[in-house]
């Protein structure tokens, strides 16, 4: 007879906190560890050759981060489930964890049967969010992203040394970049910041405070 528990793969680097996850899902009827990962890269190992249904996706860890082995795993594992079970909910991570692919993202302070009913929940598709989490990504939907979170890296440090008042050929020097290059940044700056020319793309720096580590 097949086995129809919910099979899991525990990933955390820290090991009292796996082996207490670990330690609760054994013990529920219906979910079966097949196995733990101390970092995103032994993750990524374990999560091609064992091919778990659930994955509980630790963030920060030493090496290849959470958001990192998200992406990896779901490029070659597309059909497994990640939630994330981390201490953190600042938007530097909530973000980029759901962008990757996380189904759900709980933190550390859930109890065990949030957590498996999380668990059973991302196995059937849905998607287990703390309601901390929640909150912000409707407070997201409803307030919209000013148009400088669409820059990339780079664009923002074109963007600093443009309201610092550099002009083409010296934002190439700094950047080490070629002169189109930085012209293509430029154009695209400006396309997304919705202004018409340089000034006010400066004007805007300045006015959100992304000019403060301008000329660096």
């Amino acid at each position: 007879m097949s086995d129809k528990r919910v099979r899991v793969l525990v990933v955390d680097d820290h090991e009292m906190v796996r082996l207490g996850l670990v330690s609760f899902l054994e013990t529920e009827p219906g979910l079966r560890v097949v196995g733990e990962a101390n970092g995103g890269d032994d993750a990524v190992r374990l999560a091609l050759k064992l091919c778990p249904d659930v994955i509980l996706m630790d963030l920060l860890m030493a090496g290849m981060d959470g958001i990192a082995a998200t992406k990896r795993i779901l490029q070659d594992c597309p059909d497994v489930k990640i939630i994330v079970l981390t201490s953190y909910i600042e938007d530097k991570l909530v973000y980029p964890a759901l962008e990757a692919g996380a189904i759900g993202y709980l933190l550390k302070t859930a109890r065990a049967e949030e957590i498996s009913k999380a668990v059973f929940a991302a196995a059937n598709g849905q998607s287990p969010i703390d309601p901390q989490v929640a909150h912000k990504l409707m407070d997201r939907v409803y307030r919209p992203r000013p148009p400088h979170e669409d820059l990339t890296e780079r664009e923002l440090e074109v963007l600093q040394l443009i309201a610092d008042g550099r002009t083409n050929q010296e934002i190439s020097d700094v950047l080490h970049i070629g002169l189109k290059t930085v012209k293509t940044h430029v154009s695209s700056i400006l396309s997304k910041l919705e202004v018409h020319d340089r000034t006010q793309a400066a004007v805007y720096a300045h006015r959100h405070g992304i000019a403060e580590s301008g000329g660096r």
